[in-house]
């Protein structure tokens, strides 16, 4: 009876110490907390909303390039600043992967932003949760909807050139294929078409839509002679043209009329409202503008949750474009 007894005390130790090592386990990988920062890093949210607030007052355009930094920080291993990381003798950023070169834009904002906040808290607020938070403050300095981010993700200490160039939907995706894209990192059919309107604030360069521009019947021909005459047949390839011709630094639901008036900039935009599965959503945003910002909103937060690292996962990088 006695070696039972013992059997079962260890038993229940053992027990214990399994139920202890899960809740560790489970602190490691804590869920995202929207007041992750309030008690080390109170001031964090303020200081990203007043510098997104002045880079876009600055730049109108300022506020589409931080939103489109932190989709492409999130399509690529998640939202962990990977996108941030410089190229080194040792590591392979994503900088110079197709849908990047070029055309990513806003690293001194997220740089000055860091820099304030290591003066205020060092090495608390990671580089990933500053990429998240701007995207937010961003839509809503140019009139989108806000809502709330959950915090507490953390850097990568490594970055993917290859999942850069393959994960980003680029603009010359079909239908079929931009559902699926979105579909490999768990977002509906109607989740991308809310994403994509995102195209209601910002601009493309030429060598993005110059295929549709020349070559596709199903676009307005007025606004194509107008952009023509922005994006000639050869050349120019950096010219800018706003995705949303309408109101290109307001965020409302004009892009989506422009699809209907077959004003879609990029062809992946047009595809939206080419006959398929998607124009009842599209019809949908232009006549509740509500339900737009509300599917918006919430497909941003879902983005933002994509494989975060927490807990004692990666690091808070002191410097957003490179490790430790």
């Amino acid at each position: 009876m006695g070696s039972y007894h013992a059997g079962s005390c260890t038993a229940t130790k053992i027990k214990i110490s399994f139920s202890l090592f899960l809740l560790l386990v489970g602190v490691a990988s804590a869920q995202l907390s929207p007041t992750f920062y309030s008690t080390s890093c109170p001031n964090a949210l303020s200081t990203i909303k007043s510098a997104v607030a002045s880079a876009v007052s600055s730049e109108a355009r300022m506020g589409a390039s931080l939103l489109r930094l932190h989709f492409h920080d999130c399509f690529v291993n998640g939202c962990d600043a990977s996108v941030l990381l410089d190229d080194t003798a040792s590591l392979t950023g994503e900088k110079t992967a197709g849908p990047n070169a070029n055309s990513l834009r806003g690293f001194d904002v997220i740089d000055t932003i860091k820099t304030q906040l290591e003066s205020l808290c060092p090495k608390v607020v990671s580089c990933a949760d500053i990429l998240t938070v701007a995207a937010r403050d961003s839509i809503v300095a140019l009139g989108g909807p806000t809502y709330t981010v959950p915090l507490g993700r953390r850097d990568a200490t490594t970055a993917s050139l290859s999942a850069a160039n393959s994960n980003i939907p680029g603009p010359q995706l079909n239908l079929a294929a931009l559902i699926s894209a979105f579909s490999n990192k768990g977002f509906t059919a109607r989740e991308m078409v809310a994403l994509s309107g995102s195209h209601t604030i910002g601009q493309a360069r030429c060598t993005t839509f110059r295929n549709r521009l020349y070559n596709e019947a199903n676009i307005n021909a007025s606004f194509a002679t107008s952009v023509k005459s922005q994006c000639p047949s050869s050349g120019g390839d950096n010219t800018l043209s706003p995705l949303d011709v309408t109101s290109p630094t307001s965020f409302d639901n004009a892009y989506y009329r422009n699809l209907v008036s077959q004003k879609g900039l990029l062809h992946s935009d047009q595809q939206l409202y080419s006959g398929g599965s998607t124009n009842t959503i599209v019809d949908a945003y232009i006549s509740n503008t509500g339900t737009f910002r509300a599917d918006f909103a919430n497909a941003m937060k879902k983005m933002g949750n994509l494989s975060p690292l927490t807990g004692t996962n990666g690091q808070i990088r002191t410097n957003c474009r490179k490790v430790n």
